[in-house]
């Protein structure tokens, strides 16, 4: 076991079983980010409350920094973290960003690819992809050196560190291969990289979105392989990849503060494209039926659907069937359950949208205390779970009226990382450790 592995404390467990009745089968596996189904909404059996001592089946401290979201594919759950080894060099100051940007920039790292028991919480296996010197840095506050999520397909996790490249491992943590793009990305402040790997049909896709020339990019899944490269020059972006289907084809959908784009998945060819998400677009799309919902919210906030079967572009068409400027989220991806899409902005406001038509349910609802937001909402069984920079989870029912059913503190916490369900677990990543919370 790798030296920095994590220090442990394992709460006393039950050997009993536990019975729970269900109304439908759990969710077994959170292979990518915002989960099985790209919605952020899963079905699980999680518990309403807990504490410090209630509900913790284990607590695991986690080294080095990384906000990257983990995936599960059975019985492990894998995240990535980026270590500092204490080696520093100078680096040049047009890369050390500005406005809260640059942090580590010139620190040597080992950038981690770590495999857990769920269910106990041990290291199954710990492996460095790589000791890098990145050339620019991250946000000081919310950014890190491992904060792309990565992706599982149940046979291979692959861990994605954008300029760090991309490398793939077995379940049981050999390296099966790895991709260097030899990119070194100008983020928009030094605000760092941050977009999420996407897995989907034995492929792999990566978006490279900077200040200067970027790329998409598709790869075979087995072996790394380059299937094609699309060139983008669309500024910085850190919204994940989305791949959807209408009318049994299948395109890649990617949001840029200049224009989305949707890629053929067999070609790269640009299908269709629509301009006015606004600047650093960082939600991940969602598909809702025959429509895709894009959102942004920093300058120029923009949250519409665009109907799917149009090519070209869709610019001012009535292929975008509704949109709103009030309401919409920063950072955290939007959640998408039983027709209705709750976002969460970054000040702790709630919104809720009927996703067919865009109208609000409600908006700009206040929670019960002032809080801060980076991790996405997940919606398990009727119920929101929002992680505040705080270190409490706010636990609000769904539905087109606001109600509070729980708010759960865990000490001296802070998520980042959003919240992931499955079978009978919530797993939640704080700046510093993992929590696996479970009924015993």
């Amino acid at each position: 076991m790798h030296p920095l592995a994590f220090r442990l404390v394992v709460f006393a467990l039950t050997t009993a079983p536990v019975v729970i009745v269900a109304q439908s089968r759990p969710t077994v596996d959170w292979p990518h980010w915002r989960g099985p189904g790209h919605t952020g909404a899963t079905t699980a059996n999680v518990p309403l409350t807990w504490s410090d001592t209630s509900n913790v089946r284990w607590k695991a401290e986690i080294p080095g920094r990384g906000h990257s979201t983990p995936v599960v594919a059975g019985n492990r759950l894998f995240l990535t973290t980026a270590v500092p080894t204490g080696k520093k060099t100078e680096v040049a100051p047009s890369s050390q960003g500005g406005a809260g940007g640059g942090a580590g920039a010139g620190e040597e790292h080992r950038l981690e690819v770590i495999a857990i028991d769920r269910l106990s919480g041990k290291i199954v296996w710990q492996q460095t992809a790589i000791t890098a010197v990145p050339h620019e840095g991250y946000h000081r506050q919310y950014g890190s050196f491992a904060s792309n999520a990565p992706a599982t397909d149940g046979q291979r996790v692959y861990a994605f560190f954008g300029s760090r490249g991309i490398y793939a491992y077995d379940l049981n943590g050999k390296l099966l291969w790895q991709r260097d793009f030899g990119l070194k990305m100008t983020m928009h402040l030094g605000f760092g990289e941050g977009t999420g790997t996407v897995v989907h049909d034995g492929r792999i896709y990566l978006q490279f979105d900077h200040k200067g020339e970027g790329f998409v990019v598709a790869l075979n899944a087995a072996d790394g392989k380059e299937l094609w490269r699309a060139p983008r020059m669309e500024n910085s972006s850190w919204s994940t990849p989305l791949v959807v289907e209408h009318a049994g084809r299948k395109q890649l959908v990617v949001s840029a503060d200049t224009k989305v784009k949707a890629y053929d998945v067999e070609t790269g060819k640009v299908v269709w494209e629509v301009a006015g998400i606004g600047m650093n677009p960082i939600p991940q799309p969602v598909q809702f039926r025959d429509t895709v919902i894009l959102m942004s919210g920093y300058r120029n906030p923009k949250l519409f659907a665009v109907r799917l079967g149009r090519t070209g572009d869709l610019t001012g068409t009535d292929a975008v069937i509704w949109e709103t400027t009030r309401g919409t989220s920063y950072t955290a991806s939007p959640s998408l359950f039983d027709g209705r899409l709750y976002v969460i902005s970054d000040s702790g406001m709630l919104h809720v949208f009927d996703a067919a038509t865009g109208t609000p349910h409600y908006i700009q609802q206040r929670l019960p205390k002032p809080y801060n937001f980076k991790a996405s909402p997940l919606v398990v069984n009727n119920r929101v779970y929002l992680a505040t920079e705080e270190g409490e989870v706010v636990v609000v029912k769904t539905g087109n009226q606001f109600e509070v059913l729980a708010t759960n503190t865990l000490t001296d916490q802070s998520f980042i990382a959003s919240p992931i369900a499955v079978g009978n677990d919530m797993y939640l990543r704080s700046r510093t450790h993992l929590f696996r919370i479970s009924e015993r």
